[in-house]
C-alpha cells in the first residue's frame, strides 16, 4: 500500500508543470491627459539617468556635469542670451519638422529648404528689391517661398504617385546643397573678402537688436509663430480636421473631409517655416549666408519634434532645452574632452525612450498563466 502511495506522489511531481506568466497585449481604448504625462515624464527622465551615466562612463562625473550645465544656461546673463539666441533658429526649425509629421509627412528635407530659403532672401538683398523699409518683411515672405517651393515637389509626388517623401525630400537637400556651394563660390562670393559667403546684410536687411545681450526679433518672432500655430491646432477647425486626417487618413475620405487640401497645407506650411529657418539664421545671426549655416538643423528639428509630440508649445520648451544641450556639448569637448558622437549618442538616447513611450501609451500588458 506505502509502495503504491508512493509511485502515485512520483507521477505528480513529474506531471506538475512550472509555472509560466505569459505576457498578452491589450490596445488601449483611451488614454487620459495624465497617465500620458506620467508615461512621458518617466520617459525623460529614464533617458537623463542613462545620459548622465554615458557620461560618467566618458570621464565627466555627475556633480561635475551639473555644474557645467549651470555654468552653460545660467550663471550670467551673457550664458543665458548665448542659449536664447540658439533656441530662436531651433524652435522655428522644430515648428517646420511637427507641422509636417502632424500630417504624416517625414520631411527630412528641412536643411534643403532653409537653404532655399535663404538664397531667396539673400537674392532680395543682393538685387535691392523693394525699398528699405519694406526690404525685411521682403526677404522673410521669399524665404518662406523658396521653402515651399523646394517642399512641393516631394509632396506633389507623394499625393499623386505615393512617391517615399523621405527620399524625395532627402536627396533634395543635397541637390540644394551644391546649388549654395555654386552661388557662393561664383557670382555671389562676397566682393569684398572674397570668401565663400554672401555680401554683408546692410543694417536694414537684419532683424532688430533687442537690446538685451546679443538677441533679435529672432526670438520673439520665433514665439510668435509656435503661439500662432498653437492657437491653429486647437482652436481652428483646421486644426481639427489635420488632428482627424492624422490619426486615420482613409476614415477622414470616408467622411468627406478634404484630405489632399489638407496634406498639401501642412506640407506647404512646413516648407515655409523651414524656409523661414534660413531668414532666422542669415538675417538674424549671421548677417549673411554662408556655406555652414543648414548644419545640424535636420537632426535637431525632428529631435525637437519628436521630444515635443509635434505639439507648438512643447516645441518651445524643447527648444530651450536642446539649445542647454547643444551649448553644454560644445562645453564638454572643450573641458573635458567628451567625443562628439558621446554627445549625439546622449541626444539618441533621448529619441529612443520617447519613442519607446509609446508602446505603453497604445498597449496594456496583461500577465496569463500557462495552462
Amino acid at each position: 500500500m506505502a509502495l503504491n502511495e508512493q509511485a502515485v506522489s512520483k507521477d505528480t511531481k513529474q506531471t506538475r508543470h512550472p509555472l509560466r506568466l505569459i505576457p498578452i497585449l491589450e490596445p488601449r481604448q483611451t488614454v487620459t491627459e495624465m497617465r500620458r504625462l506620467s508615461v512621458y515624464v518617466i520617459s525623460l527622465t529614464v533617458a537623463a539617468v542613462l545620459s548622465v551615466a554615458l557620461l560618467a562612463l566618458s570621464g565627466v562625473a555627475p556633480a561635475d556635469l551639473f555644474s557645467e550645465i549651470s555654468n552653460t544656461a545660467f550663471s550670467s546673463p551673457r550664458a543665458l542670451g548665448s542659449v536664447l539666441a540658439l533656441m530662436a533658429p531651433l524652435v522655428v526649425a522644430g515648428l517646420a519638422s511637427a507641422i509636417a509629421f502632424r500630417a504624416n509627412f517625414w520631411n527630412i528635407g528641412v536643411e534643403g529648404q532653409m537653404i532655399l530659403g535663404a538664397i531667396f532672401a539673400t537674392a532680395i538683398a543682393i538685387f535691392d528689391v523693394g525699398p528699405e523699409a519694406t526690404r525685411l518683411p521682403l526677404m522673410a515672405i521669399a524665404a518662406a517661398l523658396g521653402g515651399m517651393l523646394w517642399i512641393a515637389g516631394p509632396g506633389l509626388l507623394k499625393n499623386r504617385l505615393g512617391v517615399n517623401e523621405v527620399i524625395t525630400t532627402l536627396l533634395l537637400n543635397y541637390v540644394a546643397f551644391n546649388l549654395l556651394l555654386h552661388l557662393l563660390y561664383g557670382g555671389w562670393k562676397d566682393p569684398v573678402s572674397s570668401f565663400p559667403h554672401s555680401e554683408q546684410y546692410e543694417a536694414f536687411e537684419r532683424l532688430p537688436q533687442l537690446g538685451w545681450q546679443n538677441l533679435t526679433w529672432a526670438l520673439p518672432l520665433s514665439g510668435l509663430l509656435a503661439l500662432a500655430l498653437w492657437w491653429l491646432y486647437s482652436s481652428s477647425r483646421f486644426g481639427y480636421f489635420l488632428d482627424f486626417l492624422s490619426s486615420n487618413r482613409d476614415m477622414a475620405r470616408a467622411m468627406g473631409l478634404p484630405v489632399a487640401g489638407l496634406s498639401r497645407a501642412a506640407i506647404l506650411g512646413s516648407g515655409a517655416a523651414a524656409g523661414l529657418t534660413g531668414f532666422v539664421i542669415s538675417a538674424g545671426i549671421e548677417g549673411r549666408m554662408t556655406q555652414d549655416f543648414h548644419t545640424g538643423y535636420l537632426f535637431n528639428g525632428v529631435l525637437i519634434a519628436f521630444i515635443a509630440r509635434n505639439h507648438p508649445i512643447g516645441v518651445l520648451v524643447t527648444a530651450f532645452f536642446m539649445a542647454v544641450l547643444i551649448q553644454l556639448g560644445q562645453s564638454l569637448q572643450v573641458f573635458f574632452g567628451t567625443p562628439f558622437s558621446v554627445v549625439r549618442l546622449t541626444q539618441a538616447i533621448f529619441i529612443i525612450c520617447v519613442a519607446a513611450s509609446e508602446f505603453f501609451l497604445t498597449y496594456r500588458m496583461h500577465w496569463r498563466s500557462a495552462s
